[in-house]
């Protein structure tokens, strides 16, 4: 194939615009904030369930708190209503000793309740602590996440941003490169790890970075400056400069 000099050697600076594409668009998909957002997103949505199941949690104990409470009621009413009986001496001595022995028994079930009832208590305050833990926990991250979130904006809003004028850069020098030799390049690229264009420097191949033999170097110094010319390891185009 043949093309200008000027030609092949604008090869190299669509190259340099094609390789500084892929960087950013790697750039773009492999920032490390998005990474931490996702870890922290991960943390928020594990801390919120955590404070949901609290919050479950002291509803569950609220209400066994409050049949508790309803027990101690019932018991407080039944020896006020036994007292006030005693107290009235109506009755036989009997069915008022009956009453005694039955103030005594109360007595002691509203104590068992009360005790019950100030574990319970004590669970409510220690699963509110709980909560109280993870709702800060659980706002701190979610105040993390809308930072990060505006990091990662900016930052994917300035590399699409190069994207777009590496781009434009791009269709502006394509519009200027020979069809045939544009093809060749484009198919050599495709195939060639992004890299369809390499400087030969000496007698290395910039693009796969191996020596050429002496012959195939004499014989490419004999080459006309408009012959194409492609390395014999990686089939890139090679551009003498």
């Amino acid at each position: 194939m043949k093309a200008t000099k000027s030609a092949q050697e604008r090869l190299l600076a669509l190259q340099s615009l094609d390789s500084s594409l892929l960087q950013l668009r790697h750039k773009r998909d492999t920032l490390s904030v998005i990474a931490t957002l996702e870890e922290k997103r991960s943390a928020f949505a594990s801390t919120r369930d955590l404070c949901v199941a609290a919050e479950t949690e002291k509803s569950d104990i609220k209400h066994e708190l409050s049949r508790v409470e309803v027990d101690v009621e019932q018991v407080v009413a039944r020896i006020e209503r036994d007292e006030k009986h005693l107290a009235s001496g109506l009755g036989t001595p009997k069915e008022l000793e009956q009453i005694q022995h039955e103030l005594g028994s109360l007595a002691k079930r509203r104590g068992e309740l009360e005790e019950v009832e100030l574990e319970i208590m004590l669970r409510v305050d220690g699963v509110e602590e709980r909560i109280k833990e993870l709702s800060a926990s659980r706002d701190a991250l979610a105040r993390e996440i809308e930072e990060l979130t505006i990091v990662k904006d900016r930052s994917i809003t300035e590399i699409d941003s190069a994207i777009k004028k590496t781009e434009q850069d791009r269709l502006d020098l394509v519009s200027a490169i020979e069809g045939d030799l544009l093809a060749l390049y484009e198919k050599t690229r495709a195939s060639g790890d992004g890299i369809g264009a390499a400087r030969l420097v000496g007698a290395q191949c910039e693009g796969c970075h191996l020596a050429m033999n002496a012959a195939e170097v004499t014989r490419i110094k004999t080459l006309p400056d408009d012959e194409v010319v492609r390395c014999e390891e990686c089939r890139r185009i090679l551009i003498r400069v």
